[in-house]
């Protein structure tokens, strides 16, 4: 407990010292994002409450924190708000389709030995529950391509009013390109990094490659990866293009009323 506390008060304090008050922001969002997604957790377990729709809504508020709570309503969060919850929702009936069909729902087989003393007939929809967990695990990369991608779009017309609609557009494409590639390898290295221990464990059951790939521990890993990158190559364009379009209309607004 000590060591967590120490933890937590050393990453404020850099925070604080790094960020200032927009870092003491971000301190606090992480507590407050932890609790939405600890009370959809719980919502979860009632079987009457769908949790495609309790994902929705929780997707929704961690993002309404994320970017309105640390960088205030402006512009750029409004339209990479706007930008994420469309491909959230866009996101996840594909992600429920794939987990449907790719029956990665529920607990793999090595998992049973350690669950054989609890009830699996809990009434709840798993494989909306294995959706949800998908889409969970996007959300953090997703909102920060929206808002890395609008925030420097809304600098570049504030340097240069004459820019027009689709040289803003292909100068957020531009950015999302250079975002994309380490985006994706930080999901990728972030998976293997906290299932380090699966994978050791693997090679301990004596499992061969087929084994390893076919497992539906790890198929469900890999598929939330791929998913997550498929969630931020769609965010690049769908951003860029709400903000080139808010932007500019917004500017073309303002010089009428003048």
């Amino acid at each position: 407990m000590n060591v967590l506390v120490w933890l937590a008060g050393i990453l404020l304090l850099l925070m604080i010292l790094i960020g200032g008050k927009k870092g003491a922001r971000s301190f606090i969002a992480l507590f407050l994002n932890f609790a939405v997604l600890f009370l959809t957790i719980l919502f979860m377990t009632d079987p009457h409450v769908d949790p495609i729709v309790l994902t929705v809504i929780a997707s929704t508020l961690i993002s309404g924190i994320t970017l309105f709570f640390i960088n205030e309503v402006n512009r750029k969060t409004a339209t990479a708000f706007l930008s994420t919850i469309i491909t959230i929702v866009g996101l996840l009936f594909f992600i429920l389709f794939v987990t449907e069909h790719a029956m990665i729902q529920g607990f793999g087989e090595e998992e049973t030995e350690e669950l054989s003393a609890f009830s699996l007939f809990i009434g709840v929809d798993f494989a909306k529950i294995g959706a949800a967990v998908v889409i969970m695990s996007t959300i953090g990369a997703i909102t920060d391509v929206a808002i890395s991608i609008a925030s420097p779009m809304r600098e570049i017309l504030n340097h240069n009013p004459q820019i027009n609609r689709k040289e803003l557009f292909k100068f957020g494409i531009s950015i999302g390109r250079d975002i994309l590639g380490t985006n994706t390898n930080t999901l990728f290295f972030a998976f293997f990094g906290g299932y380090l221990g699966l994978l050791i464990w693997f090679k301990d059951l004596s499992y061969s490659i087929g084994d390893i790939v076919n497992s539906k521990v790890f198929s469900a890993e890999m598929i939330t990866i791929f998913c997550a990158g498929i969630g931020v190559a769609l965010i690049i364009p769908i951003t860029s293009w709400i903000t080139a379009y808010f932007l500019i209309k917004t500017k073309e607004n303002s010089k009428k009323f003048k």
